[in-house]
C-alpha cells in the first residue's frame, strides 16, 4: 500500500506542477511537454522497458552503448529491475510543429520507486511528430552527474519561441539538412585546423546548453566557455545522421567522437555525440545544445 500511496503523490504533485508551469504555452510546445510527461508516467507505473516501446518511434535511437535501433533492441531485451525517474526542466519545438526536444534531470532507483536513487544525470530527447500526430522519440542520449543538492528548476522556454502561427511555412527541408551538413563539416575543419576554445564558441549559439560526463550541464555561451577553458583538445567526430523540420529552423546531428590532448595527440575518451541546431536570425545554423557521452573502455 505504501508503494501505491506514494506513486499516487508522486503522480498528484507532477499533475499539479505540469498545471501550473504550461498553462501559456503554445499548443505544439505543451503537446511536446505532454507527451514527454505521459512517457514518465509510462515508465513509473509499466517500468522502463514498456515506456520505451511505446514512445519510441519505429526509427528511434538508442545508445546501447553505440547507436541502435531502439524499438527492436527494447524488445529483444527482457525487463530488468529498477525504477527511472525524469521531468522535462527545458523544452523547444520547430515552427512547423513536427520536430522538437525536451531535457530535464533523471533519477534511478534500484528496485522500487521508495528507494533512494543511486544515479543520477540528464537527458536530452529528440521527437518527431508522427503521420497520427502522435509525437514520438527519435533519438534519446543523456549524461551522469553528482547528486544535485538542489531541486530542479521549473520548465522554461526560450524567449524567442515562434508563437505566431503564420510563420509555420515549409521550405526546402532537403537543401535545408545538406546546409545543416556543410555546417557542421566547416565545424570540424575549423576544429582539425585550430582546436581552441574560441573556434569552438564561434558555432555556439548565446543561449547554448553543454552536456558533459559526470558534471552538471551549463547553460549559455559564457559559462561553456568557463566549464571549457583549458579542456577543449582536439575533437574529431564522425557523423552518422543529420535532419531538420520542415521549416528549415531546427536540426540534429549525431554520431561517434574521438577527445585527443597534447602534440603527440594522445587519446582521451571516445564516445557518442548529439547536437541540436537551431537556424538564427541571421540565417546561420547555430548549436543550441552540444553533448558528449563518454563511453569507457571497457564498453567499447
Amino acid at each position: 500500500m505504501k508503494k501505491y500511496l506514494s506513486i499516487f503523490l508522486i503522480l498528484f504533485a507532477f499533475a499539479v506542477s505540469v498545471q501550473s508551469q504550461t498553462t501559456n504555452a503554445p499548443s505544439d510546445l505543451q503537446s511536446l511537454v505532454d507527451a514527454e510527461r505521459a512517457f514518465a508516467k509510462t515508465a513509473l507505473a509499466k517500468g522502463i522497458r514498456e515506456a520505451f516501446i511505446a514512445n519510441l518511434a519505429d526509427d528511434g535511437v538508442l545508445f546501447r552503448p553505440r547507436p541502435v535501433a531502439g524499438k527492436k533492441w527494447m524488445e529483444e531485451h527482457t525487463s530488468q529491475p529498477g525504477v527511472l525517474t525524469w521531468q522535462p526542466i527545458f523544452a523547444f519545438v520547430s515552427r512547423a510543429g513536427d520536430m522538437g526536444y525536451t531535457t530535464g534531470p533523471w533519477e534511478y532507483r534500484e528496485k522500487s520507486i521508495d528507494d533512494k536513487p543511486v544515479a543520477f544525470g540528464n537527458f536530452v530527447t529528440i521527437w518527431k511528430k508522427q503521420l497520427d500526430g502522435a509525437w514520438k522519440v527519435i533519438l534519446d542520449l543523456g549524461t551522469r552527474n553528482p547528486q544535485p543538492q538542489t531541486p530542479a528548476p521549473p520548465l522554461t522556454f526560450p524567449r524567442d519561441y515562434p508563437t505566431n502561427k503564420s510563420s509555420k511555412l515549409s521550405t526546402d527541408a532537403e537543401a535545408e539538412r545538406a546546409a545543416l551538413i556543410k555546417t557542421e563539416d566547416d565545424f570540424s575543419k575549423l576544429l582539425t585546423a585550430k582546436s581552441m576554445l574560441d573556434s569552438y564558441l564561434s558555432y555556439m549559439a548565446d543561449d547554448v546548453r553543454l552536456y558533459r560526463m559526470n558534471a552538471f550541464p551549463v547553460v549559455g555561451k559564457e559559462s561553456t566557455r568557463a566549464a571549457l577553458e583549458g579542456k577543449i583538445g582536439t575533437l574529431t567526430w564522425q557523423t552518422a545522421k543529420a535532419d531538420v523540420s520542415s521549416s528549415g529552423d531546427l536540426g540534429y546531428t549525431y554520431g561517434t567522437y574521438d577527445l585527443k590532448s597534447g602534440a603527440d595527440a594522445k587519446q582521451m575518451e571516445s564516445g557518442n555525440y548529439m547536437r541540436i541546431w537551431r537556424k538564427q536570425k541571421d540565417g546561420k545554423w547555430r548549436v543550441v545544445l552540444d553533448l558528449l557521452n563518454l563511453i569507457p573502455k571497457s564498453a567499447s
